[in-house]
């Protein structure tokens, strides 16, 4: 199969109903550069100018963007744009990968023990972090899943098709704050929460999972245009696999992420990743306004050859700056 370019814009605005005096804000926007995902080129826009910035990688290797502003301001407006090509990905005969039981056991801690470099990183992705929880309740119910002799991609994929059919989509159900035992009980959430519940499942069984984060191309009902800013970040799973790797799984969707996801960064969870955050000096009441669109190559001159900014219409350069 051939490449497949998307050019993806993600807007995010805060309007304060006070001044802020001062802010400083952590940016996760630069797509990873992957074995199977090229940025072509990406650039970002920031009103107000801040007073300093720099780059730096965070310890998973995510491209961060540091921005300090300093003088009183009552809006911020962040648009990134990037230019992203993906390569068709190997996807390895699930059959041939070992049970589960020894990949559990292979990560196990134990005195003295000597790691290779891939499974001591992965170890990282084994315990509790700020939205994962490591129970007993998550280990029972993949447990279905995961019986003896399962090869770990046939079990994780299962724990993924139970969850896409006894969950539910509903995005009034939670908000970021929800933790994963509510979202259990209630089997109603998004996306986040669907993969923050299937990697306490697999950190509880012993299996090392990571959360992923980026974008879906989604698709217009049928007879509708694609629109701007109708789309969203999007959350998966990536699971380690002794002599795989890391393997992506999808719940929200059930599908093996291939040529339609685009992956921005991964962490332990949500709060490793989030693509704005920072602490602000005033500001009161605020909430973020959040636009993205996902549009094929094929796509981009039509959907924004009405757009108010000209310069959309253009493709960006074929260079990738941060």
């Amino acid at each position: 199969m051939n490449p497949v370019r998307y050019h993806v814009r993600h807007d995010t605005t805060y309007h304060y109903d006070q001044p802020v005096g001062e802010s400083h804000q952590l940016l996760r926007l630069t797509p990873r550069e992957l074995p199977w995902q090229r940025c072509v080129a990406h650039r970002l826009e920031i009103e107000p100018t801040p007073a300093r910035e720099h780059n730096f990688v965070d310890s998973f290797g995510n491209s961060v963007r540091a921005l300090h502003f300093e003088s009183d301001h009552d809006s911020l407006v962040v648009r990134c744009e990037s230019w992203i090509e993906l390569h068709p990905r190997p996807l390895p005969n699930p059959d041939h990968a070992p049970p589960w039981e020894s990949v559990r056991d292979a990560l196990r801690y134990r005195a003295g023990k000597q790691l290779d470099p891939d499974t001591l990183e992965a170890s990282a992705f084994l315990f509790e972090s700020t939205d994962i929880r490591v129970k007993r309740d998550f280990a029972d119910y993949a447990s279905a899943s995961f019986e003896p002799g399962t090869p770990l991609p046939v079990a994780v994929n299962s724990l993924m098709q139970r969850i896409f059919e006894e969950f539910t989509f509903d995005p009034s159900a939670t908000d970021v704050t929800t933790p994963v035992t509510e979202v259990f009980a209630n089997r109603r959430g998004v996306c986040q929460d669907f993969a923050h519940f299937m990697i306490s499942c697999l950190r509880s069984l012993g299996i090392a999972a990571r959360y992923v984060s980026g974008y879906l191309l989604t698709r217009p009902p049928p007879g509708r245009p694609r629109l701007i800013g109708a789309d969203a970040t999007h959350a998966w799973v990536s699971v380690f696999c002794p002599g795989f790797g890391w393997m992506d799984y999808d719940p929200t969707n059930a599908i093996r992420p291939y040529l339609e996801h685009i992956t921005i960064g991964w962490g332990r969870d949500f709060s490793d990743v989030s693509p704005l955050r920072g602490v602000i000096l005033g500001g009161g009441g605020h909430e973020p306004e959040i636009a993205v669109t996902v549009v094929p190559e094929a796509e981009f001159r039509d959907l924004y050859a009405d757009a108010d900014n000209p310069s959309l219409s253009l493709p960006l350069p074929l260079q990738c700056s941060g």
